[in-house]
């Protein structure tokens, strides 16, 4: 699969995801094998304002590539201005938000809104494309609903505009994250574009990877079934590899991800925000530890990083003793 210059066998790609896959998730997940990486989805109209959160959004590392900054709108110069300065942040691609779903954006006419208008879906690719030398990447769902899925003629548009891969969560806007992904239609899109494919939607093992990847798509992008497993990268490419399941990470690895997600958190926000913004990832990493509740309550009240670390720490030398 190319994209562009950037060659892969396979690849696991973390989802972008509002308010999760800020740098500090993204650089945990690319330690434990993410292949390709994607920023938050970020405004076109903040960026070419110059917003403070949508610049910050679009700022990535070396570390992280190969990554896309993954831009969203509705206004065709606006898309195009917000590309050049997307550009000037030196990604390895721009990926265009399509597939967004909640109301503030689908029912303004962006993300998934453009599911019902595939001229305007049509003109803001043409405006991105034409705005880059970069190579440029469409995530997008198979329609607005089930009565209007119109994702294999999405294809063959976006093949017309030079797009280079397409990403294709399998519910329609109308859906949301309700029902079952309709992976079907991944085999279906192969058989009418030579436009990479990445499948996306109920991914959550080693298993399902490996069951999308027989449908024919080319890679497989992993959203929510990564926030509380980010070892989902690793063990899924052992397991194509090898056809092996390795084990759950013990207490051990859950603690140490956890304080190293941590630490990035802080490292990025700073000690306050880092703190209280990472409280949404306690209950993923601690799911299932007895007395994981009463754990949690309590790092919830800390605002500094020393007192969350101690706890952990502690937590984890309690349980091994309880062990013994």
């Amino acid at each position: 699969m190319k994209i562009g210059s950037l060659i892969f066998d396979r690849p696991l790609a973390l989802a972008p995801m509002e308010d999760v896959t800020d740098r500090a998730f993204r650089l945990v997940c690319k330690r434990l094998g993410a292949d390709l990486l994607y920023t938050e989805f970020a405004s076109s109209e903040g960026l070419i304002r110059e917003a403070k959160t949508a610049l910050e959004k679009i700022r990535i590392t070396d570390e992280e590539r190969p990554i896309a900054i993954q831009l969203f709108g509705g206004v065709e110069d606006s898309m195009a201005g917000a590309t050049r300065v997307a550009e000037g942040m030196a990604p390895d691609f721009i990926d265009i938000n399509c597939g967004c779903w909640v109301r503030d954006v689908a029912l303004r006419g962006m993300g998934a809104g453009l599911l019902r208008d595939l001229g305007r879906f049509e003109a803001i690719v043409r405006s991105v494309v034409g705005a880059t030398r970069l190579p440029v990447t469409v995530k997008t769902r198979l329609g607005w609903d089930e009565a209007n899925i119109v994702i294999l003629e999405v294809a063959r548009m976006l093949e017309q505009c030079g797009v280079a891969a397409l990403t294709v969560h399998c519910r329609t806007r109308s859906q949301g994250h309700e029902g079952v992904a309709d992976w079907s239609w991944l085999e279906k899109l192969k058989a009418v574009t030579s436009l990479p494919i990445i499948g996306n939607g109920d991914v959550k093992t080693p298993e399902d990877v490996a069951r999308m990847l027989a449908t024919g798509c080319d890679g497989v992008m992993i959203g929510r079934g990564a926030i509380a497993n980010p070892w989902l990268f690793r063990h899924t490419r052992h397991y194509l590899s090898t056809g092996e399941l390795l084990p759950e990470p013990s207490l051990f690895e859950r603690i140490q991800v956890c304080l190293e997600h941590l630490r990035l958190s802080v490292e990025l926000k700073g000690e306050y925000y880092g703190v209280v913004e990472f409280r949404k990832h306690y209950s993923g990493y601690l799911k299932g530890l007895p007395g994981v509740a009463r754990l949690r309550a309590e790092l919830m009240t800390y605002t500094e990083a020393a007192p969350v670390i101690e706890r952990l720490d502690r937590f984890r030398e309690e349980m091994a003793e309880a062990s013994v």
